[in-house]
């Protein structure tokens, strides 16, 4: 089995359906195809063969790592999830914002998405960067 992608490894963008299998085996891995299922089928109306075509394209574009079991794979995830998130943080704010960060934040602000606690936690967070 290969290691899992470290920091700075260009995360694949993987469709929101693959998003919820990633999320099961980010919480608990390695995983069967069946255990997947377990995991995600009754909340998303999906079926056994829906999870191993998944797990299948997720493969593929190097998100899971296999490991094989007797008759079975086990997958587990192949990018840690901090490094996903990072990916698709920075996708979006290229391509809404621009690359400027502060857009964001700023966009947010404008929208009245920002409770005081949130303004707190960010100035928190900008205390923490600059010392």
């Amino acid at each position: 089995m290969t290691q899992a992608k470290g920091r700075g490894a260009e995360a694949p963008q993987i469709s929101e359906a693959e998003h919820a299998v990633m999320e099961a085996l980010w919480q608990r891995s390695p995983l069967t195809a069946n255990e997947v299922c377990e995991c995600v089928c009754s909340t998303r109306d999906w079926s056994l063969p829906t999870v191993k075509t998944l797990l299948s394209r997720l493969v593929t574009k190097q998100a899971v790592m296999t490991q094989p079991d007797g008759r079975r794979f086990l997958y587990s995830p192949a990018i840690a999830r901090d490094d996903y998130v990072g990916g698709e943080s920075r996708r979006l704010v290229d391509r809404l914002f621009g690359g400027s960060t502060a857009s964001l934040v700023a966009h947010l602000a404008e929208q009245e998405a920002l409770s005081e606690s949130d303004i707190a936690e960010i100035e928190a967070l900008l205390k923490e960067i600059r010392a």
